[in-house]
């Protein structure tokens, strides 16, 4: 993953290795895996942060890969949501194989600048898998009584393939779908009519993506107006995602 723009956030926590138990696995989505982490001595996240997921083979080789968490800080469980990549070496493994009573090494939480505190008002603009993070960031407003804070608008190309989309749904989140129409909303990409009645002045915003996505949407924004210093970029690898 990859940040630009935006300024200084709070202070977030960090983790070291751990070795981490799979309490639960799921596909709710196409081409994905849910995964619920039983991570002992951890180190509470704020909404925003990921983790590192390493795998090691019997030679010795080793591949990692970054994920947000979907999950609370107080939920018990880390939640990750993997998107299975065909060449991904982690996550074909972690969609493919993994089972209940694995154990995975992990690191986390990491990162200290994509992370919410739960009292600022926020703009979350997601495409495709880039929503995950901003689900941990509603399910933490939600435990606050502070959903009034967060504006959502997620894009996907269709909704099936849109992770925790009756979450989003329920949030009153602004769903923008590419392929198909959804709603009396046509089939498109964000465009300032969808955000300018969602943006107001104070608010941070996070755009989480694709890297095209991620460029489109920040451009999107300053093109509205908004202060450079206010909009955080985190962006990943090519997917299929929006």
């Amino acid at each position: 993953m990859t940040e630009a723009l935006g300024g200084g956030g709070p202070v977030a926590p960090s983790g070291g290795w751990r070795m981490a138990t799979v309490a639960g696995v799921s596909k709710p989505k196409p081409r994905a895996v849910q995964l619920r982490l039983d991570v002992p001595d951890r180190v509470d996240h704020l909404p925003g942060q990921h983790y590192v997921v390493r795998l090691t083979a019997p030679d010795g080789y080793t591949a990692q890969r970054s994920y947000s968490v979907a999950s609370s800080p107080g939920d018990p469980l880390v939640e990750l949501f993997v998107e299975r990549l065909p060449d991904g070496e982690v996550s074909t493994h972690l969609a493919d194989v993994v089972e209940p009573g694995d154990v995975l090494e992990v690191r986390g939480p990491i990162g200290g600048w994509f992370v919410w505190d739960g009292e600022r008002p926020a703009l979350l603009l997601g495409g495709g898998f880039g929503v995950v993070p901003f689900v941990s960031m509603l399910r933490t407003a939600r435990e606050l009584g502070r959903t009034d804070l967060l504006r959502i608008a997620a894009s996907s190309r269709t909704l099936s393939g849109l992770p925790y989309s009756d979450d989003l749904i329920e949030a009153g989140a602004l769903i923008a779908l590419t392929r198909i129409e959804y709603g009396i909303r046509p089939a498109g990409r964000l465009t300032p009519e969808d955000l300018v009645p969602l943006w107001e002045p104070g608010q941070t915003a996070y755009v989480c993506g694709s890297a095209s996505f991620a460029q489109g949407a920040a451009d999107l924004l300053v093109g509205m107006g908004v202060p450079p210093a206010s909009i955080r970029v985190e962006q990943f690898g090519p997917t299929g995602a929006a």
